[in-house]
């Protein structure tokens, strides 16, 4: 299994304070089916907790995934910020899955280099 994360996604984590660690956690649970809400299309949303509040009031994240083989942090966003996110939105996000899961080494690897995308060390 490979996790990613977008620069975008990085961003956001970063500025939000989501460390790696509670990234891979959010991958783990996906693995053993513990999907928060399937949007279909290879794309799921997790729930992340906010330190004091719970996954309740915390982060919804946006995941490309694919058991067994790989997963994209593309989009976050705290539950009091915004809702859910738009239909328009969603559609955006089921076409990069088809695009992203269709990726070999070679393209994975130039993303990673022109930073594009950032790999996270996971050990499922």
């Amino acid at each position: 299994m490979r996790v990613f994360k977008t620069k975008p996604f990085a961003r956001f984590a970063s500025r939000e304070g989501l460390a790696d660690q509670e990234l891979c956690e959010a991958v783990r649970r996906a693995e053993r089916g513990l999907i928060d809400a399937d949007l279909g299309g290879g794309v799921i949303k997790q729930r992340l907790a906010r330190e004091g509040q719970g996954k309740s009031g915390g982060f919804r994240i946006i995941l490309l995934f694919r058991r067994g083989s790989m997963a994209f942090f593309v989009y976050g966003f705290a539950k009091n910020d915004q809702g859910n996110i738009r239909r328009d939105e969603l559609k955006a996000f089921r076409k990069l899955a088809g695009e992203m899961f269709t990726l070999d080494n070679n393209a994975l690897a130039a993303a990673i280099k022109n930073g594009t995308i950032m790999e996270i060390g996971y050990h499922g």
